[in-house]
């Protein structure tokens, strides 16, 4: 099996500015093709650090890629790096240099090629991938046998380079193994006492299967990885597995495929032919945007409101003002009476309803931060929870409430 090393290069990353996704998506579209990444590295744009960096990952990768640290200016210091550490000099290549004159002219642009030709010097004994997104190219250099990609550090130029040209060139390049992942996702079971449940299973798996625990949130994901040349065999290999692994703990159970919650959710909707609804108030639409992120949501879900001021629970969802008065705005009953009244105007068989504190001051009944009620409404059926989570940021808070309480209603479906 190859190995990567990834490295992010810039001060934005370090300072917490600018979130790195980029290493992400990279190790993903790699682990498809059976290349494994085995270290991700942060480091700052300076000339030796980068090339002390690279000089590191050579010794113990065998496939090397970079993002960031590339401009359009004459200090770029990425390209200085990759030019000393692998014995080059920079040179105007007329290839890029055309391929960014035309991409100027499209978008019509010339005037500014001038302060943009820089871009078009690159190390000479680099291959050049073409940026039909941007400015800066993509340069590979190889080095005994071990390739180094340089790329820019924007998301949007990363991704079609990974996916349209570089993982084309590393699957021609390069004998690979599949590798091929299942995940079985797990309610109700804390991650301790789930491992020992299965831990004989675990410890009968082939040797070419590997087992993660990925909690998220209150669910735990169990990640079953099969390598091999036989794509074909691993997907059976992987499917006999884990109708081992069932009966274990079958009733704990919500998927055995999908990876993310409102994708299982989606699932479990269309073939129970239901429709959803959300009336949301301290998450702030958080569980709309949740399930709407699930691509043919549409079939589903019918529409979310944010009822974020008291009176419009009351004016919109008809929440009884009398109910406010005598239990908060933030308790079970207003939960319950959202819900409901959710239902009713979107005329659909689920609904959702979360009201709460995120935070950061109390509310405005004197709830503590953290303090959260939730409505899960099934036809006439409905449950109603808290959850206290004062630890949790203002943002956390609400990406923590929505996926727990779509992961609760998979549950009441799967179970019902």
């Amino acid at each position: 099996m190859k190995n990567a090393v990834l490295i992010t290069i810039g001060d934005e990353i370090l300072s917490g500015n600018t979130v790195d996704t980029n290493s992400n998506f990279i190790a993903g579209e790699l682990k498809n093709i059976g290349i494994k990444v085995i270290q991700i590295v942060t480091i700052s744009d300076e000339i030796e650090t980068i090339k002390n960096t690279l000089k590191s990952a050579f010794e113990t990768g065998d496939l090397i890629i970079t993002t960031g640290g590339l401009g359009p200016t004459r200090d770029d210091k990425t390209k200085k790096a990759l030019a000393e550490f692998f014995n080059d000099e920079i040179a105007l290549d007329e290839a890029t240099f055309n391929h960014l004159k035309n991409y100027m002219e499209k978008r019509g642009r010339l005037e500014i090629l001038e302060r943009n030709r820089e871009q078009a010097f690159v190390p000479t004994k680099s291959t050049v991938f073409q940026n039909h997104f941007g400015t800066a190219p993509c340069m590979m250099m190889e080095q005994d046998g071990k390739l180094c990609f340089s790329l820019p550090g924007v998301p949007y130029e990363v991704k079609p380079l990974i996916k349209n040209q570089i993982i084309p060139y590393l699957q021609e390049k390069f004998s690979l193994n599949y590798i091929t992942s299942r995940i079985v996702s797990v309610v109700g079971i804390p991650e301790s006492i789930l491992a020992d449940m299965i831990e004989n299973w675990e410890l009968a798996l082939p040797e070419n299967l590997a087992l993660s625990y990925l909690p998220v949130g209150t669910r735990v994901k169990l990640r079953l990885t099969a390598t091999g040349e036989n794509e074909s065999f691993l997907n059976q290999q992987l499917e006999q597995e884990i109708q081992k692994l069932l009966p274990l703990i079958k009733d704990n159970v919500i998927a055995t495929s999908e990876d993310k919650i409102e994708k299982i959710l989606g699932e479990v909707l269309n073939e129970k032919k239901m429709t959803i609804s959300t009336a949301e108030s301290c998450t702030g639409g958080e569980l709309a945007k949740l399930i709407t992120s699930n691509s043919g949501s549409s079939q589903y879900f019918l529409g979310g409101i944010v009822t974020y001021a008291t009176e419009k629970k009351i004016d919109i969802l008809k929440v009884s003002k009398e109910t406010v008065d005598e239990f908060t705005v933030v308790s079970e009953q207003v939960a319950q009476e959202m819900a409901k009244g959710c239902q009713e105007l979107f005329e659909t068989n689920v609904s959702l309803s979360t009201t709460g504190v995120a935070g950061p001051d109390k509310g405005e009944d004197g709830k503590e931060v953290g303090t959260v009620f939730y409505t899960i409404r099934v036809n006439d059926k409905e449950q109603t929870l808290k959850l206290f989570m004062p630890h949790l940021d203002r943002i956390d808070f609400m990406n923590f409430v929505s996926q727990k309480v779509i992961q609760d209603l998979v549950n009441i479906l799967i179970n019902d």
